[in-house]
């Protein structure tokens, strides 16, 4: 990958895009014989993968022929597998999978979480046809840490600078994970140890999450000890 994502400290990089509804509303969801989940387990779980298989298979479907001729791929380069609750696509630039879950908090309403990885050319994340494509996809941009580092220490870092910079950090008492705000920037950056997260407001296409990325990383080179995570 090019200096953007730096590999010498990300093993992995992803998007992720969520959306969601009443299960009710699925098409496989016949009233007067199907019962409404109150809970979110293997049980219930496979009865959603039973029930949302139109939408999954008809969402799917309009993803791959929207990168099959947008990006001009041939049969060999695309591949798509359904099988609900989870449908791939592969592509020879990178890969998509979209996935349905009972919502933990509120059983009666699913989750479809979709996510791009695999992306090898971020130079294809510019072009103007992998951003119509994925326009308003994305929320979230998620790197695994190659060695990780200690939620305390990122802690640490932040608050001597004293709000040097633009940065400030929030965390619970356990310090299982921070969240970091940097000044200019809409996201959130969770640091949890193994990964580093982008959370956005809203909804956008893989080159604008890498470019509010590219931000953050400016902003961490105020300290020697931030800019380690992601120089």
């Amino acid at each position: 990958m090019p200096d953007e994502l730096p590999t010498n400290v990300i093993a992995s990089v992803a998007f992720v895009g969520r959306s969601g509804g009443q299960v009710k509303a699925l098409a496989g969801f016949r009233k007067g014989h199907h019962t409404l989940p109150d809970a979110a387990n293997a049980v219930t779980n496979a009865f959603l993968g039973k029930i949302c298989g139109v939408e999954l298979t008809e969402e799917a479907e309009k993803l791959f022929q929207a990168v099959r001729a947008g990006l001009e791929y041939k049969r060999k380069e695309i591949a798509l597998s359904v099988t609900s609750p989870l449908a791939v696509l592969t592509a020879k630039d990178f890969a998509v999978e979209i996935f349905y879950a009972l919502e933990e908090r509120d059983p009666e309403r699913f989750a479809a979480t979709t996510t791009l990885r695999d992306l090898t050319d971020i130079d294809l994340a510019r072009r103007t046809e992998f951003a119509e494509i994925f326009a308003g996809r994305f929320a979230e941009i998620s790197f695994a840490l190659k060695k990780g580092v200690r939620v305390e220490a990122v802690i640490d870092a932040i608050e001597v600078l004293d709000g040097e910079g633009g940065l400030s950090v929030t965390y619970p008492s356990d310090c299982r994970d921070c969240t970091l705000r940097v000044a200019g920037v809409e996201a959130e950056v969770r640091c949890t140890g193994a990964t580093l997260e982008m959370i956005f407001p809203r909804g956008a296409a893989p080159a604008e999450l890498i470019d509010a990325f590219a931000a953050v990383r400016e902003a961490f080179q105020i300290s020697k000890a931030l800019s380690g995570l992601i120089a």
